[in-house]
């Protein structure tokens, strides 16, 4: 079974209750500490990983952020994930090639730039060459981003990940979505859902997502600035 498969494999009969968590890396080191502590999988932060490198969410060159993925992927042995945002202008053939190269199994791809919502059918047809271009090599987790641009109506964003789980993506993720709609959002939606949880103890827990609807749990670039606060917390102690 290859690693996109042992990937795909950990999303499915998810019991309610219990869904898949994966905490986010943003470089080599951090990666190391989740799978220690026992995480089956991982999925890097657009954000985090931009952080890390220097550079505000959003402006990570292409060639940096594949670059972090690969050495991300390389100091664990457990199946890594990667968010590369909208795909960089990159063609589908060419994404698919360079997500590979990096060695991972799966991707986050952004409805939205700037935040202006895309056409929907117009990102699901190419949501679908994407699929094509990588048969069941990837994983594909077409990011709704309905909340995020401020559409509230729970059901515009139903329509949207129904054009993307026709067009071939594995998992559906309505970033921003409050939890109160998530059984709406369950309800109507075919296949795993992924939802964000915060870390600041002000949202349910991954356990509570789950029971309301999630089949995976992420938490975007929060682990990474979490361990930035911590740091600052320590460097401000050492100072005399």
């Amino acid at each position: 079974m290859s690693e996109a498969e042992v990937f795909r494999s950990l999303h499915r009969q998810r019991a309610q209750g219990d869904p898949l968590v994966l905490p986010g890396p943003w470089d080599a080191a951090s990666a190391r500490v989740f799978t220690e502590a026992g995480f089956p999988a991982l999925a890097t932060p657009s954000a985090g990983v931009a952080a890390s490198l220097g550079y505000a969410d959003g402006e990570v060159p292409a060639e940096e952020m594949f670059a972090a993925v690969a050495r991300i992927v390389r100091a664990v042995d457990v199946p890594v994930s990667a968010d590369v945002e909208g795909g960089y202008g990159l063609a589908p053939k060419e994404l698919v090639e360079r997500l590979l190269e990096a060695g991972a199994v799966g991707c986050n791809l952004e409805d939205s730039a700037g935040g202006v919502l895309k056409d929907p059918h117009a990102h699901a047809d190419w949501l679908a060459e994407v699929r094509s271009a990588a048969a069941d090599r990837l994983f594909l987790n077409a990011r709704v981003d309905t909340f995020a641009c401020k559409v509230t109506d729970p059901g515009r964003a139903i329509e949207r990940a129904a054009l993307y789980v026709a067009a071939g993506a594995d998992c559906v993720y309505p970033i921003g979505a409050p939890a109160a709609v998530l059984p709406l959002l369950r309800s109507g939606i075919q296949g795993p859902i992924n939802i964000g949880a915060r870390l600041d103890g002000e949202g349910p827990s991954p356990a509570e997502l789950g029971e309301l609807g999630a089949t995976r749990v992420t938490f975007g670039p929060g682990l990474q600035r979490r361990a930035g606060e911590a740091l600052r917390e320590i460097a401000e102690r050492l100072l005399p």
